[in-house]
């Protein structure tokens, strides 16, 4: 790609909008070209008014930049969306009516019939609704939704079995990190030391999504739980199988699971999307959490169960794999796939002067990159 994408991050300043700058600010395909926030940040320097948490440094080219109010006209042909739902339902619209390409982390949009929910590994088919969706709305462009982030983990360890076994009926025990929550989320004397039984509405958000991504009727019983743990959404299953199948033959299907070979090319995607650990204690937050820069998803624990067929653990990221590294990689399926319409090029001078020093934090390699930061709550 001779010329970088332009994009524009809404909810700049939040810590998924903070978690996009990091995965973006060193991106093969994309450029920042534009950051936007609330009424009462925009016109300033993104450095004076973000409070910046993620552990990689804030990439003083990206300091420097002013921050623009959330409406359509801003650079960026990809607006990647870390608004909260309470606002983000106008604004994505306005975007998309006037022609943006919206990749979103909000919930507001995820049920909609003609909105994809996508997980690239799993269902790129659901992009064939952009079509509809843009006739139907009257938009020049459209949005592209990614799943909240216990549903991504649930989704991701269920579609292998699904597709070789067939999944009727699942138990699902969430424990969730506390970036999950936002910042400065939970207080700690309310976390530390506990475990709080409910994270609102997210339960119902992981029966409905996950039946909609892989397109199927499965029974779902869900218990979500935040936990003390910084990073990483940990999930106890149970599945009911409508063919029976061994532990060894749901890992064998879990660990040869993959996408379409245009999706295993994105710069994000992880290879493999799932890592089957064989300890008897994996996966844990820990040790497991920042696989395949984040993006991977760890299973293990795979052993019958008395109630239903099988159980086992599943873990992902819930800040990258489940938020915004989910987002960055379904952009760039969009790109490959040519549905990002032309644009013009990133400017030098919006570019700015990066030297070595500024890039060198972001170049650890992705086998041993590790990220953590908040979420401005579950989406």
């Amino acid at each position: 790609m001779s010329e970088k994408v332009p994009v524009a991050v809404l909810g700049a300043t939040g810590a998924v909008g903070q978690k996009f700058i990091t995965l973006l600010a060193n991106h093969p395909w994309f450029e920042i070209a534009s950051l936007a926030a609330s009424e009462r940040s925009a016109g300033q320097r993104y450095g004076d008014v973000v409070r910046w948490i993620d552990p990689y440094p804030l990439p003083p080219h990206i300091a420097q930049m002013e921050v623009q109010p959330c409406q359509p006209g801003i650079p960026g042909a990809i607006a990647f969306s870390s608004l909260d739902a309470s606002v983000a339902g106008a604004i994505e619209a306005d975007f998309a009516a006037q022609g943006a390409v919206v990749v979103t982390n909000a919930r507001n949009y995820r049920m909609e019939q003609d909105v994809p929910l996508l997980i690239p590994e799993i269902n790129p088919e659901s992009l064939s609704l952009i079509p509809a969706q843009r006739e139907g709305r009257g938009w020049k462009g459209f949005i592209v939704a990614n799943p909240n982030c216990s549903t991504v983990v649930l989704a991701m360890a269920l579609a292998p079995l699904h597709r070789a076994f067939g999944v009727e009926r699942a138990f699902v025990a969430t424990m969730q990190a506390a970036s999950g929550a936002g910042y400065p989320g939970v207080p700690s004397l309310d976390l530390l030391g506990n475990v709080i039984p409910r994270v609102e509405g997210e339960e119902e958000k992981i029966e409905r999504e996950t039946q909609k991504i892989l397109s199927a009727r499965i029974a779902l019983s869900v218990h979500t739980n935040r936990v003390a743990v910084v990073d990483g959404h940990t999930e106890s299953i149970s599945v009911g199988l409508i063919s029976p199948a061994t532990p060894e033959a749901a890992a064998q299907a879990i660990a040869a699971f993959r996408g379409l070979p245009e999706v295993e090319r994105l710069p994000s995607a992880p290879c493999p999307p799932i890592v089957v650990q064989q300890a008897p204690d994996r996966p844990q937050p820990r040790l497991d959490a920042g696989l395949g820069n984040g993006m991977q998803v760890s299973v293990g624990r795979i052993r019958p169960c008395p109630i239903l067929s099988l159980r086992f653990t599943a873990l992902g990221h819930n800040t990258i794999r489940g938020a915004a590294g989910a987002a960055v990689l379904n952009a760039e399926l969009l790109v490959a796939r040519g549905l990002v319409p032309a644009h013009p090029p990133v400017r030098s001078a919006e570019r700015g002067a990066r030297s070595e020093h500024e890039h060198s934090s972001l170049r650890t390699p992705r086998s041993q990159l590790r990220t953590r930061g908040g979420d401005r709550g579950e989406a």
